[in-house]
C-alpha cells in the first residue's frame, strides 16, 4: 500500500530507483574488484563458485537488506513517534517494532558473510 503511493509520487519512484541502482553498481564493482584481486594474487581457483558471482550475491544481499531495512525502520520509526505521541506508554513496545526493522539489515550482513567466507 506505501509502496503504491510512493510510486505514483515521481519524486519517490526516481530516489527508489536510483537506490536500487546504486545498490546495483556497487555489487557489480565489488565482484569487479574481488575478481581482480583474486585473479593477481592465486592464479588456480579451487571454488566450484565464481568469486564474481559470490561478491555480486554479498552486494545484492546487504544493498537490498539495507534497503529494505531503511524502509521498515522508516515507515515503523513514524508510526512509533505518533503512537509515543498519543500516549507515552507505547514507547516499549514501539522501540521494538524498530528494533525488528533493523534486523533485515543484520540478517542481509550475516548471509553475506556466508557468501563470501563459508562458502567454498
Amino acid at each position: 500500500m506505501v509502496i503504491r503511493e510512493s510510486l505514483k509520487r515521481p519524486k519517490y519512484r526516481y530516489i527508489m530507483i536510483g537506490v536500487a541502482l546504486i545498490s546495483l553498481i556497487a555489487a557489480f564493482l565489488t565482484g569487479i574488484a574481488i575478481t581482480h584481486a583474486a585473479t593477481t594474487s592465486s592464479s588456480a581457483a579451487t571454488s566450484p563458485y565464481s568469486e564474481l558471482g559470490k561478491a555480486i550475491g554479498a552486494g545484492l544481499a546487504i544493498g537490498l537488506a539495507g534497503i529494505g531495512g531503511g524502509y521498515s525502520v522508516g515507515v515503523a520509526g513514524a508510526a512509533a513517534i505518533s503512537a509515543v505521541a498519543e500516549n507515552r506508554e507505547l514507547f516499549g513496545t514501539s522501540f521494538i517494532f524498530v528494533v525488528l526493522g533493523e534486523g533485515i539489515a543484520i540478517y542481509g550482513l550475516l548471509i553475506a558473510i556466508i557468501i563470501l567466507f563459508v562458502l567454498p
